[in-house]
């Protein structure tokens, strides 16, 4: 019974998950896949001489647990290489054990131009997941009804990727950038003068249709950026005990802000912050030091065995 219930747990998860491809634009796929090839081959492919343009078919095994995401990137880069890409899992599926999970089919030197492009993507968009998916069962367990996030500490150029892997995960992905929201930090405020002076000057530029949030070291500096017109305030480093009596007595003064808890939180502490006050708890952790979940391709040939993991292409 509980495996029935864990695999169609899976099967839900993955086709809620495959909505969020909605939000990816073609052309930025395109870019990203072009971009991403470009790199790794700036000139001549010299291995792909040996190979020639033979049609082939690889198979994409996962080799350790997690949950799957990086799909639609997977598929453009390949999409670039007019290579073919069928799917034997959903976006957002937790695999358990060792697995056929899609097949890639074109001419062989292509299936190699891909491969590792097509796999690194998608071992970290799969960790990410799988951590945000960790998180997001562990606070469900104390029945917080919050959010988790991740943070702005992603990767340079390959953003899109990790902050797509937090929603598969099912944990939102905060601000997407410097300019989806504004956040007024440490630096800020101390340049400004004040919180309420870096509060007032923001809202000029950001009017009405853009939070403001502020990185708050102290209930002080919280009740000021309320006082000011902030709508989100982050409680940096406060301890889980300090954060959940500040967020008591923030929420008496101001029922609408928005709280989130930052800085430090592991899996380990998280649920000391799900605290009914407490809206959001980011964790950098979800974009900065997760696992990647390890997958292969193998091309497939007549008496060789594809899930045998001492054979690599």
């Amino acid at each position: 019974m509980t495996t029935q219930k864990n695999k169609c747990d899976s099967i839900l998860s993955g086709i809620y998950s495959n909505r969020y491809s909605h939000i990816l634009t073609p052309t930025n796929l395109k870019h990203l896949a072009r971009e991403w090839l470009k790199e790794d081959t700036p000139s001549f492919d010299y291995a792909g001489f040996v190979v020639g343009e033979k049609e082939e078919t690889a198979v994409l095994l996962v080799k350790s647990p997690g949950v799957v995401a990086g799909r639609p990137f997977f598929d453009a880069i390949f999409e670039e290489l007019d290579c073919k890409v069928e799917w034997d899992c959903e976006e957002g599926e937790h695999i358990e054990n060792v697995r056929t999970v899609a097949k890639v089919t074109g001419k062989v030197r292509h299936l190699l131009l891909g491969e590792r492009v097509a796999l690194n993507c998608l071992a970290r968009a799969s960790g990410i997941a799988t951590y945000a998916r960790k998180l997001k069962r562990i606070v469900e367990g104390v029945e917080w009804k919050g959010e988790v996030a991740g943070t702005r500490k992603t990767t340079p150029g390959f953003r899109m990727v990790e902050k797509y892997a937090l929603l598969v995960g099912g944990v939102a992905t905060h601000r997407h950038d410097l300019s989806s929201m504004v956040m007024l930090k440490d630096n800020h405020i101390w340049t400004a003068g004040n919180v309420a002076q870096a509060v007032k000057d923001v809202r000029v530029v950001a009017g009405f249709s853009t939070k403001i949030e502020v990185e708050c070291r102290s209930i002080e500096d919280a009740t000021d950026a309320a006082t000011a017109g902030a709508e989100v305030v982050m409680l940096d480093n406060f301890s889980p005990e300090a954060a959940v009596k500040s967020a008591a007595i923030l929420k008496e003064q101001f029922p609408r802000l928005i709280i989130e808890a930052s800085g430090g939180i592991t899996e380990s502490t998280i649920t000391k912050y799900c605290d009914k006050n407490v809206d959001v708890i980011s964790v950098s952790k979800l974009v900065q030091g997760y696992d990647i979940v390890d997958f292969s391709m193998k091309i497939t040939k007549a008496g060789r065995d594809p899930h045998n993991p001492t054979v690599h292409i």
